[in-house]
């Protein structure tokens, strides 16, 4: 079982540089990069809602589960 985070599709769809999400959401660009890079373990639902907000996206945009072949 796998989360993944479309995080750089969103932002290259809405023309947004991850400088730009940092100084819109407030966050450090070494935080939006680890997320940005799947390394995340965990997001707050605030982080969650501030980047939608700010990519005008939904949370289903930037996540989405993918099976494993371990999980059948």
């Amino acid at each position: 079982m796998a989360i993944i985070i479309n995080l750089d599709v969103m932002m290259a769809k809405r023309k947004m540089s991850l400088n730009q999400l940092s100084a819109a959401v407030g966050i450090s660009l070494s935080n939006l990069s680890i997320l940005k890079t799947g390394k995340a373990k965990a997001i707050r639902f605030s982080t969650l809602e501030s980047i939608c907000e700010a990519l005008d996206c939904q949370p289903g945009d930037l996540l989405a589960y993918q099976f494993s072949s371990d999980d059948e």
